[in-house]
């Protein structure tokens, strides 16, 4: 799916770039250009920013 529709920029292409080191929004943008233009991915982006953090964080023992 999708994660940008102006750049088509899908979502693994953004997990890539989170995995990478983009861990903001504008970081993402100047990896692979999602949410740069009209905005409207914004929230999905820190979504998907907020889910790689929650599911890397090891349970605590």
């Amino acid at each position: 799916m999708y994660a940008c529709i102006c750049h088509a920029v899908h979502e693994n292409e953004v997990r890539d770039c989170i995995s990478a080191g983009a861990h903001t929004e504008e970081a993402i943008g100047e990896a692979c250009d999602a949410g740069t233009s009209c905005g409207t991915c914004h929230e999905r982006l820190v979504d998907m920013i907020e889910s790689y953090f929650t599911s890397s964080v090891p349970a605590a023992a």
